[in-house]
This record gives structure tokens, sequence and C-alpha cells, in this order.
């Protein structure tokens, strides 16, 4: 079975969510963790679960609505899952619900510097300068 992607709807999902953006973000990129969890993750935000072939959580990612559009966001996927198409699997299982639910939105993202062709791949277009967030460089990226 490839990897699988669904919203969370069980508090030990949401569980290995956080965990994995811990070490992917916290652990292994340096963001602190004041910046890392926010107000947003037990409000607003809808979250992700990625399970890799063997049913391992393996990738998580959350979307929310801003006043600029659908922002995607905390897009992580494990070290030892990376390019097998975890990533993949969480983006579409993101944007269908978010076509569903507000199909007139713009949806957009801030995507570190090595994630844009990933992006570029699925849609996304950069849109602006580059920028820093939690001492990362970014482009905000648009769907379309």
């Amino acid at each position: 079975m490839p990897a699988t992607a669904y919203r969370i709807t069980d508090l030990r999902d949401l569980d290995a969510a956080f965990t994995i953006r811990e070490k992917v973000f916290v652990e292994g990129q340096g963001v602190p963790a004041t910046l890392e969890n926010d107000l947003h993750d037990r409000t607003d935000a809808r979250h992700y679960l990625a399970r890799a072939e063997d049913g391992t959580p393996a990738g998580a990612a959350r979307w929310r609505e801003t006043d600029n559009g659908v922002k995607l966001e905390r897009f992580a996927v494990l070290e030892g899952f990376r390019n097998q198409q975890i990533g993949a699997a969480l983006l579409h299982a993101v944007l269908a619900d978010v076509q569903t639910e507000l199909p007139d939105a713009e949806v957009y993202l801030n995507a570190q510097i090595n994630a844009v062709r990933f992006y570029e791949r699925h849609g996304f277009r950069k849109e602006g300068e580059m920028f820093e967030e939690a001492g990362i460089q970014h482009f905000k990226m648009v769907l379309g």
C-alpha cells in the first residue's frame, strides 16, 4: 500500500503529528519550540498525518484560513521517509479538503528554499522576494 495521508480526528494522531513536527523543525532545523507551536495548533488549524506504506507515522501538515486566503503550513516529513511520496500524499490530502471546503480561496504557503521545487512540481509558483523566517530562507508560493 502506498503512503496515505488524512485529516486528523483522533488525539493520538495529533500527538504523532506534533512529534513529527518537533523532530523535523525543532530538533532537525533548530526552530525554537515557541515558534513551532502556536495558538493556531489548538484553535483554527486543520491537521493532517501521513503514514508510510507500513503504517508508520511519517509526515504532518496543517492549513488554516487567513485574511489572505488559505495558508498551508508545517509540512514536515521525517528524514528516514523522505523521497517516498509522503509529502505528495500530504499535499494532495490537504488540497482536496481545501478545495472542497473553500473552492474559491487563494491557496498559499511559505516554502523553505529547499522545498520550492517540490511545490513548483505540484502547481505552486513563487511570488515576491526571498525572506527569512525562523532563521530559514523562504519564498511565498501561490497555487495556480
